[in-house]
């Protein structure tokens, strides 16, 4: 069994940046895949980046990709998500999630964070 808890999301202003952590319990973190998700009212929910076990394969949304990075600190059971440039689009509520096998090619994660809400402002 798998916790996630995630913090750091708030109101910014469009440009503005803020880094979201991942805290996850237990002994196995390093053996899980991780990944951020966001949905915004209205949406469906997609990936915005996913990190491997070892952090040898990374992956991007398109509408992120030179704006937001991902990394994992195994030793501290933690994942992050650097998000610069912000933009109102960006605006949702954004959750990590684990999974010992998804490859980065799906929603389905078998361990959902409860999710923190990003909101940027024009």
């Amino acid at each position: 069994q798998v916790q996630l808890v995630e913090s750091g999301g708030g109101l910014v202003q469009a440009g503005g940046s803020l880094r979201l952590s991942c805290a996850a319990s237990g002994r196995t973190f390093g053996s899980y895949h991780m990944g951020w998700l966001r949905q915004a009212p209205g949406k469906e929910r997609e990936v915005v980046a996913f990190i491997s076990r070892s952090s040898g394969n990374i992956r991007y949304l398109d509408s992120v990709k030179g704006r937001f990075t991902i990394s994992r600190d195994n030793a501290k059971n933690t994942v992050y998500l650097q998000m610069n440039s912000l933009k109102p689009e960006d605006t949702a509520i954004y959750y990590c999630a684990a999974d010992r096998f998804n490859d980065g090619s799906s929603l389905l994660y078998q361990y959902w964070g409860q999710g923190t809400q990003v909101t940027v402002s024009s």
